[in-house]
């Protein structure tokens, strides 16, 4: 392949990057989030990530907005920030995936700056909690961004056949996608490593076995070999 051909090859991938690049920029400006597992059921760990303040101003609370669907939330601490939970007192009660009967809620996870966070870095905000069984739901965490001068209101949800990226403020959110199977309302992991137990046990005994038989075999082997040299000598 000549020099020209293979710039001209790999001219093409390298604007289909710059490109890519660009569009993606303005959705990383957003406050967005992020989740270890979507499926409809799943225990998941949501990340909610503020890559800069308001207009140059430094970030000095963060207040996310649990959606109705959700019940309850475990927030992460944060060494730089105080931490509030909001409780919301259910109109009616209902039941968990424990089958415990729920009367309250968690609405809003409240993290205040002990230091404002500079317009020029960024951090991020981690809630766990489980994915309601709502398969193809979008699931959105609206969430006030407070800076030392103004706040920016990431609420927007997309309407009905609206596009999510043509929305200003959009607020935090991810699909609900189908069950997986696999560790769905934590089943799986609670099996998995009482079976690594069981197979590491018998591992070990069967190591054990093999040693002993070796063992065994060994004394044979020399019980033999003294009888035939006390053989030899006699013959001699």
């Amino acid at each position: 392949m000549s020099t020209r051909t293979l710039a001209r090859a790999c001219a093409l991938p390298a604007a289909t990057a710059a490109i890519a690049l660009v569009v993606a920029a303005p959705a990383s400006a957003h406050v967005g989030a992020t989740v270890t597992d979507a499926s409809a059921g799943a225990f998941t760990v949501a990340t909610f990530s503020v890559p800069h303040g308001c207009e140059g101003s430094p970030t000095t609370k963060i207040e996310i907005q649990v959606p109705e669907s959700v019940l309850s939330v475990t927030p992460t601490r944060n060494p730089y920030y105080e931490l509030e939970s909001t409780i919301t007192q259910l109109d009616e009660p209902t039941t968990d995936a424990h089958g415990n009967e729920v009367t309250e809620r968690t609405s809003s996870i409240t993290y205040t700056a002990t230091t404002p966070l500079p317009d020029g870095e960024r951090d991020t905000f981690e809630l766990s909690f489980q994915v309601p069984d709502a398969e193809g739901e979008v699931l959105a965490f609206p969430t006030i961004q407070t800076c030392a001068k103004g706040s920016t209101d990431w609420i927007e949800v997309a309407a009905e056949g609206q596009d999510a990226d043509a929305l200003e403020h959009p607020a935090p959110s991810f699909e609900i996608l189908p069950a997986s199977g696999e560790g769905h309302h934590g089943e799986a992991a609670s099996e998995e490593p009482e079976a690594t137990e069981a197979t590491e046990a018998d591992d070990t005994d069967s190591s054990a076995a093999l040693g002993w038989a070796g063992l065994a075999a060994g004394l044979v082997g020399l019980a033999a070999g003294g009888l035939a040299l006390a053989r030899t000598r006699t013959a001699s």
